[in-house]
């Protein structure tokens, strides 16, 4: 049985796992932003929480958007190794 070799990161990979961390990072701010209102104790707090919704669905939203991307280039990587 062959040993795993395993091969320095390439741009790719690296611009991979920014996506990711931008995506999951966007979708927990938007979703903090939607969540607060509800959990907030100061009405002050929950009013202006609840003004920024839009805020929060953009950012979650977004966030989708880049792990959607993040998938899409995986599979397309793992087509392609695939192909080899």
């Amino acid at each position: 049985m062959p040993a795993p070799s395993r091969r320095p990161a390439s741009p790719a990979d690296k611009a991979d796992k920014e996506l990711l961390f931008k995506g999951v990072t966007c979708a927990l701010i938007g979703l903090v932003v939607l969540i607060a209102p509800y959990v907030a104790r100061s009405p002050g707090v929950q009013d202006i929480m609840a003004q920024s919704a839009l805020v929060g669905w953009f950012a979650l939203v977004l966030g989708g958007a880049f792990l959607v991307r993040y998938a899409m280039r995986r599979a397309a990587a793992a087509k392609a190794r695939d192909r080899q």
